[in-house]
């Protein structure tokens, strides 16, 4: 107790993998809230963590970096929480499921404006009158989300754009030409015949075809196959 995160996280976690830079760390399991870099010097105690939008729970903790997204994260955790859901009190069995569905609609690109505004609406609700405490902690990714990481909301819902790179329906993979050697790997591994080009010529992504699988851009080793 008493332990700050930037102490777990860097001095004895070693800081994320890969020279990745930190984005945010989730803290106390599943109905945890997610904190930014401006909380790494949060000592980990109980009224610390509830002070900002987080809590000890279970006492886990899920360290993020840059390709992760906070939209996605709000959606994964929801997810679990609806299934944990014992269904009796109504803004619990009802008020998660319909906030997982309108994560759901905003990471597949078909989000709104309005939803934002449910999305927030629902979560406070959910939170103030639900029974037990699976029900009053469930919100809490989603409202902290929602509070630290709105810009990504925003660009998710406006600009139809995932700001990590993640969310598959946002997504269009292309390939730069001056990066492109023409060795034909990413045409030979990809599923739907969906790239063109000839021997040491740069390749071609037919759009319409392309399924996002992501294998062009797992094989390249050339770093051509970008993520846009």
């Amino acid at each position: 107790m008493g332990t700050t995160l930037r102490e777990v996280i860097y001095d004895i976690g070693g800081g994320c993998p890969n020279g990745k830079e930190f984005k945010a760390v989730q803290t106390g399991g599943p109905s945890g809230g997610c904190l930014t870099k401006d909380h790494l010097d949060t000592p980990i105690d109980y009224d610390n963590l509830a002070a900002v939008g987080s809590m000890m729970g279970s006492g886990g903790m899920i360290v993020m970096d840059e390709d992760n997204c906070m939209v996605d994260i709000a959606r994964f955790f929801l997810d679990f929480t609806v299934d944990e859901s014992c269904g009796k009190c109504t803004p619990c069995r009802v008020g998660t499921r319909r906030m997982l569905t309108i994560l759901e609609k905003i990471t597949a690109g078909k989000g709104t404006m309005e939803d934002l505004e449910e999305l927030e609406s629902l979560a406070i609700s959910v939170k103030n009158s639900s029974l037990c405490g699976l029900g009053q902690t469930a919100p809490n990714p989603v409202l902290s989300t929602l509070r630290y990481f709105k810009d990504e909301y925003i660009a998710h819902v406006v600009d139809k754009k995932c700001p990590a790179k993640h969310c598959k329906a946002l997504l269009t993979y292309e390939i730069n030409k001056d990066k492109c050697t023409g060795c034909t790997l990413c045409a030979r591994k990809c599923p739907v015949h969906a790239i063109d080009g000839t021997v040491k010529n740069p390749h071609v992504i037919n759009q319409e075809l392309c399924i996002k699988c992501g294998n062009c851009f797992g094989v390249c080793r050339f770093g051509a196959v970008e993520k846009n």
